[in-house]
């Protein structure tokens, strides 16, 4: 049964059509999950305001919460996520879409240096880039060095935002513990404040701001869990067994 559920699920993304209507059918459940949430946001107006002033700022999130984080989007800032090329990446680019994002794609092993010019062309122009640090294939809840590049590159903040609500389906067997919101919750939202990569920073220096980010998210999330009434969840160093397309993490010369 299981076999044969994957072959369907594989013919199902090599469909145009049917990646659409699925993608469809996800977001309409995210938007439900969204609008019968009872949600506490902190530090939204604030992120908000901080982009604002810097015309285009990096998200951080973990690749464990990330299917709602669109709807608190501010549809007038530009903001873009990377996306695998793969099937799987296009279905959730799809799902993106449908929320305003838009795309950049090439987050495979041979084209990583050509994504990673482009997010960095895309901050420069004034177009926020989203991260899950810890993804695709973890560490969970662990940062990679890859948005504190960007952001020491372009001179942008680096900003995390993390959510927990009160009724979920913890997937167990993903590397991650991917959180699926279901509706009719209590919410809570955190963005942490903004976080500056001097340009001049050494490997020392960068490595010391990694861990000051991976704090500040560790603690919004784990707040959050409190918040709702939810076991916090801290991290794991679960990693995901079979490594697919990594995150362009190699600087980027201008």
């Amino acid at each position: 049964m299981a076999k044969t559920l994957k072959k369907v699920t594989r013919k199902l993304l090599k469909s145009n059509f049917a990646t659409t209507i699925i993608s469809k059918l996800i977001s309409a459940y995210i938007r439900l999950v969204r609008v019968t949430t009872k949600w506490q946001v902190n530090g939204l107006d604030e992120m908000n305001a901080v982009w604002d002033e810097h015309k285009s700022v990096i998200i951080v999130m973990w690749h464990a919460r990330t299917s709602l984080i669109a709807t608190f989007w501010n549809k007038k800032h530009p903001l873009y996520a990377l996306i695998s090329q793969h099937k799987d990446g296009q279905l959730m680019g799809k799902v993106l879409g449908n929320f305003g994002l838009g795309k950049i794609e090439g987050s495979s092993t041979s084209n990583s240096r050509a994504a990673a010019i482009q997010l960095l062309k895309a901050l420069k122009s004034d177009k926020s880039i989203c991260f899950t640090p810890d993804g695709p294939t973890g560490p969970a809840m662990e940062m990679t060095l890859s948005p504190l590049v960007f952001a020491q590159k372009s001179g942008k903040p680096v900003i995390g935002m993390v959510y927990s609500v009160s009724r979920a389906f913890i997937s167990r067997k993903s590397w991650d513990d991917m959180m699926i919101p279901l509706p009719f919750s209590r919410g809570v939202l955190n963005c942490t404040k903004p976080f500056f990569i001097p340009k001049d920073a050494s490997a020392e220096e960068l490595e010391k701001h990694r861990l000051e980010i991976e704090k500040a998210l560790v603690e919004a999330s784990v707040g959050a869990d409190k918040a709702v009434g939810r076991e916090p969840v801290y991290p794991s160093h679960k990693v995901k067994k079979k490594k697919t397309y990594p995150y362009p993490t190699m600087p980027v010369k201008k």
